[in-house]
């Protein structure tokens, strides 16, 4: 049996949200997703200053932008289900920020790989624990990580910088381990540190959670998707 059919067969499709310890723990994810949105949007507003032209500004400006629609939606969604949107995300301030505050940019070309590869394993570790939540609450989790272009920008930003500058290419790809690195223990911390949202990841028997060799092998997929980035980008991993 694969790995994906693995993780299908330990998904809990039917879990209700009439269910109070499902519920938190759902609000518990929209609220850590929501407080990354949100600090996302707030860190490329900051980079787009750093930019070297009007259109890479322009650009960045345009990501920050849809960092904060997707904020926004995660904010309703958790007003509809009944929770306050800040303190729903008022756990999850402290893992964040701490990452943030340990990989702060020296300038736009880092800013733009740490939004592409360091969001990028957050963004991959959410998806991971959409495998084992309600159908709705999978589909906005994954509408709100759509791709809107920012990939596309941030590896033809960078492969034009490596171009005009080689030297470049052995600095950023420092900068991309150490991010690896960084977002991998954050996922971690936001993954472990409140109950709830632990037990979707590591439920009781029959709950739908994942076993520890699940747990082994979705971290060891975070990190194949940052090499793959790393890759992309003209970056050694």
């Amino acid at each position: 049996m694969s790995d994906a059919e693995g993780r299908v067969q330990r998904r809990q499709p039917d879990r209700d949200l009439s269910d109070s310890a499902y519920r938190a723990a759902v609000v518990d994810l929209l609220g850590a997703l929501a407080y990354g949105e949100l600090r996302a949007f707030s860190q490329l507003a900051r980079d787009s200053e750093l930019a070297p032209t009007l259109g890479h500004k322009s650009a960045i400006a345009l990501l920050a932008a849809h960092e904060l629609r997707s904020f926004r939606l995660l904010r309703e969604r958790l007003a509809d289900l009944g929770a306050d949107p800040q303190e729903a995300m008022q756990p999850f301030v402290e893992a964040v920020d701490a990452f943030h505050t340990r990989t702060t940019a020296n300038d736009w070309l880092e800013g733009l790989v740490k939004a592409y590869v360091g969001d990028g394993i957050a963004q991959d570790f959410y998806r991971e624990i959409a495998n084992y939540v309600d159908e709705d609450t999978k589909a906005l989790v994954l509408a709100v990580l759509e791709d809107q272009g920012q990939a596309d920008f941030a590896v033809s930003a960078v492969r034009q910088a490596i171009t005009e500058d080689a030297r470049v290419a052995g600095r950023l790809a420092l900068w991309g381990r150490r991010l690896v690195g960084e977002a991998i223990t954050q996922a971690q911390r936001v993954g472990v540190e409140r109950d709830a949202l632990a037990g979707l990841l590591v439920g009781a028997p029959g709950s739908g959670g994942a076993d520890l060799a699940e747990l082994g092998r979705m971290f060891v997929r975070l990190t194949d998707k940052h090499t793959e980035r790393m890759e992309r980008l003209g970056l050694s991993a």
